[in-house]
C-alpha cells in the first residue's frame, strides 16, 4: 500500500509539473505520513542531512565549480579552435569538431547539460554558417553534450557507487575506468550518424570577421564577450570556429585545458588524490589557469562564477537530499524486494532481464534527471540484475548510458531545452532533428548491456 502511495503520488506532482526534487521529497513525506502519522516526518531532516554530507558527494559540486570556470576562463573555446584545427576543414569536419569538443569538455565537467552549455554558444551558430539546418545543429550539440555523464570524471558514476554500495561493493575509480570505452564508442557512433545530415552550400567567412569586441579586449577572429558583458562567459557568434589559428598555435593555446583530464584522471588512477580531492584540484587549477593564463577572469567576476556554481550545485545536492528521503522509505518498506522478486518471477532469462531493465531506464529517463532516476531504480534494478548474474560494472556502465539518452529524450530531456535555448529554436524543430543520434545512441546502449568487456577489459587490464 505504501509503495502504491510513494510512487502513485511521485508520478502525480510529476505530471502536474512540480519540480522532480520537490515531487520526490513530497510524495516521501506523504508516504511517511501514511506509515505512521506526523511524528514520522522527524526523520526527515537527519536522512537529508546525511545524504548530502558525504564526503564522496562532495565531489560534485567542485565538478561543478571547475566547469563554471572553466567556462568563463575561455577554455572551452579553445578546445574547440584545437578540434577545428585537426578536423574542421574536411568534409563534416565541423560536426566532427562538435562530437571531439563534447568530449574533451566531458572529461572536465562530468556533466551533460554543463558540456552543452559551455560549447553550444560556440558551435552551434558555426554549424548553421556552414549550411546545416538548425534543428541537426541543435540537436547533434545536445547528442555530444550526453557524453558528459558517462566520460569520467562522471557525476552518474559517483552517485551509483553510493546508492550501489548496499547491494554490492564497485569503486568510483574503476567505473571512470569503465567508462572511458562505452564513452569513445558512443563518441564513434555519432560521428557517423553526423556523416549522414543534410547540409546545404556552406558559407564561407572571412577570417576573423565577426565576433565583435570583447569585454575583456578580445575581438573577432578570438571570439569576444557576447553582448558586451565582461562578466559573461565567452561565446561569440561562432565566426571564431571557423576562422581558426593554424594546428599548432590552436594545440598550443589548447594544452592548458588538455592538461585538466590528465591531473583529474592521472591523479585519480595515480592514486595520489581521491574523486573528491581531485575535484578541488581541477577547481583551483582552472582558477589559476583563468586568473594567471588566459587572463579573461578578473578578480571581480569570481563572484558570479560562484554564484552561478553554487546555484547548480544547491539544485543537483536537492535532488540528492529528496531522493535520499524517497530512498529510506523504499527500503525501510522493502518495496525495492518486493519489485525485484515480481520481476524474476516473470523471467530468469538473463536477455529478457536486461532487456526489461533497459526499456523501464529508457521510460523513466525520459521524464527524470539521472541524478533522480539513480536513486530511485538502483535500488530496484541492481538486485535484480546482480541475481540475475549480470555484474556491478556493467550495471552502471549500462544504467548510466542508458540515462544519458534520457538526457535527449523529449518531453523532459535537460540537453533539449540547454541546446534549444541557446540556439533560439522550437523544441519540437530539435526533437524531429534528434533520431540519428538516438539510434546511434542506443546501439551503444545494447553493446555495452550485451558485451560485458566493453565495460570491464580497461579496469581489469589496469588492475582496479
Amino acid at each position: 500500500m505504501i509503495g502504491f502511495v510513494l510512487f502513485g503520488s511521485f508520478f502525480v506532482l510529476l505530471l502536474m509539473g512540480v519540480p522532480v526534487a520537490f515531487s520526490l521529497g513530497v510524495a516521501a513525506c506523504v508516504s511517511l505520513v501514511a506509515m505512521g502519522g506526523f511524528g514520522e516526518l522527524s526523520i526527515v531532516p537527519n536522512v537529508f542531512t546525511a545524504s548530502v554530507a558525504s564526503e564522496t558527494l562532495l565531489a560534485i559540486p567542485f565538478f561543478i565549480l571547475a566547469g563554471v570556470i572553466m567556462e568563463y576562463a575561455g577554455i572551452s573555446r579553445r578546445l574547440v579552435d584545437f578540434a577545428h584545427a585537426c578536423v574542421g576543414r574536411r568534409k563534416h569536419g565541423l560536426a566532427i569538431v562538435v562530437i571531439i569538443a563534447a568530449f574533451f569538455f566531458s572529461a572536465i565537467s562530468g556533466s551533460g547539460p554543463a558540456t552543452v552549455a559551455a560549447i553550444g554558444s560556440i558551435l552551434i551558430p558555426a554549424l548553421i554558417r556552414q549550411g546545416y539546418a538548425a534543428r541537426h545543429a541543435t540537436s547533434l550539440l545536445a547528442s555530444a553534450g550526453s557524453m558528459g555523464i558517462i566520460v569520467p570524471p562522471s557525476v552518474a558514476f559517483i552517485i551509483f557507487a553510493v546508492v550501489v554500495s548496499d547491494y554490492a561493493g564497485v569503486s568510483i575509480v574503476r567505473l571512470f575506468v569503465a567508462g572511458i570505452v562505452p564513452g569513445i564508442l558512443l563518441a564513434a557512433a555519432l560521428v557517423v550518424a553526423s556523416l549522414l545530415l543534410p547540409r546545404t552550400q556552406p558559407v564561407t567567412v572571412a577570417a576573423g570577421a565577426a565576433g565583435g569586441s570583447g569585454g575583456n579586449g578580445g575581438s573577432g577572429g578570438n571570439g569576444g564577450r557576447s553582448g558586451g558583458d565582461a562578466d559573461a562567459p565567452a561565446a561569440g557568434d561562432g565566426a571564431e570556429v571557423i576562422a581558426s589559428h593554424g594546428f599548432a598555435a590552436s594545440f598550443g593555446k589548447a594544452i592548458p585545458g588538455l592538461l585538466v583530464p590528465l591531473i583529474i584522471l592521472g591523479g585519480i588512477y595515480g592514486g595520489i588524490v581521491t574523486p573528491t580531492e581531485s575535484a578541488v584540484v581541477a577547481a583551483v587549477y582552472a582558477l589559476l589557469v583563468g586568473l594567471f593564463v588566459y587572463r579573461e577572469i578578473s578578480p571581480r567576476q569570481l563572484y558570479r562564477i560562484l554564484v552561478t556554481a553554487s546555484a547548480q550545485s544547491a539544485v543537483v545536492m536537492l535532488i540528492v537530499g529528496s531522493a535520499s528521503v524517497f530512498a529510506y522509505v523504499v527500503t525501510v518498506n522493502e518495496i525495492a524486494e518486493n519489485i525485484s522478486e515480481a520481476l524474476l518471477g516473470l523471467t530468469g532469462n538473463t536477455v529478457l532481464i536486461v532487456l526489461m531493465a533497459i526499456v523501464v531506464l529508457l521510460i523513466v529517463g525520459a521524464f527524470i534527471d539521472a541524478v533522480s532516476a539513480l536513486y530511485l531504480f538502483v535500488p530496484i534494478i541492481a538486485p535484480v540484475l546482480l541475481e540475475a548474474g549480470v555484474d556491478v560494472t556493467t550495471i552502471g556502465v549500462m544504467m548510466v548510458v542508458n540515462l544519458a539518452l534520457g538526457l535527449v529524450t523529449p518531453p523532459v530531456g535537460v540537453n533539449l531545452f540547454v541546446a534549444a535555448g541557446i540556439a533560439k529554436v522550437p523544441l519540437a524543430e530539435v526533437v524531429k532533428g534528434i533520431r540519428p543520434f538516438f539510434a546511434a545512441g542506443l546501439v551503444v546502449l545494447l553493446l555495452v548491456a550485451y558485451v560485458p568487456a566493453l565495460s570491464n577489459w580497461l579496469p581489469d587490464l589496469l588492475g582496479f
